[in-house]
C-alpha cells in the first residue's frame, strides 16, 4: 500500500537545497547568487563567507546545504562541486501602512525571496580540463596580412607643423 517514491528531477551527480522565504527583494538577492554561479563550492563557501552583503549569510546557508546533501543523501566527493545553477524567484510581500499628513497612509511592501541552489559533481575528464590552462593560438601570416596598414596623413600633419615653425 501507500504511494510510489517520487522520481528525482536533478540528474543523479546534483544535489539541491531551497530557501524559501528569505527577508531580502529578489534583485538584492541575485547580485549575491550571481557572484557564486559556476565556482566551486569551496570557493563559493569562502567568497559568501567574505561578502559585505548581509544577505550573503543566509545563501551560504543553502550553499552548506546542498553540499551537505550532496555528501550525505547522494554520496557525491565534496572536493568536486561545482555551484550549477542559483537562481532566485520572488516570494511573498508583507504589505504595511505607513501614517502620513492629513490623515492620508502610504503603503510599505516587504519583499521576500527564494533561493534554490544547485550543486554538480564533475567528471575526472572535466575536472581535468577545467584546471588546464587554455593555450592562444600561434599568430598566423593570414592574420598579419589582414592587419590594416598605418596612416600617414597624422606624419603629413606633424611635419607641415615643423615647417611652418
Amino acid at each position: 500500500m501507500g504511494q510510489k517514491q517520487k522520481e528525482r528531477r536533478e540528474a543523479p551527480n546534483e544535489a539541491k537545497a531551497e530557501a524559501k522565504y528569505l527577508r531580502t527583494s529578489d534583485r538584492k538577492l541575485n547580485l549575491v547568487a550571481q557572484m557564486i554561479r559556476g565556482k566551486s563550492a569551496a570557493k563559493a563557501l569562502t567568497d559568501l563567507q567574505f561578502s559585505q552583503r548581509r544577505i550573503a549569510k543566509d545563501v551560504r546557508k543553502v550553499l552548506a546545504s546542498a553540499v551537505a546533501n550532496a555528501e550525505n543523501n547522494h554520496g557525491l566527493d565534496v572536493d568536486r562541486l561545482i555551484v550549477a545553477e542559483a537562481y532566485v524567484g520572488k516570494s511573498i510581500k508583507m504589505r504595511r501602512i505607513q501614517t502620513r499628513g492629513r490623515g492620508r497612509a502610504a503603503p510599505i511592501e516587504k519583499p521576500f525571496s527564494r533561493l534554490t541552489v544547485i550543486v554538480r559533481e564533475l567528471g575526472d575528464d572535466m575536472v581535468a580540463s577545467k584546471k588546464a590552462p587554455k593555450k592562444k593560438a600561434p599568430a598566423t601570416t593570414e592574420s598579419a596580412a589582414k592587419k590594416p596598414a598605418a596612416k600617414k596623413a597624422p606624419a603629413k600633419k606633424a611635419a607641415a607643423k615643423k615647417e611652418q615653425e
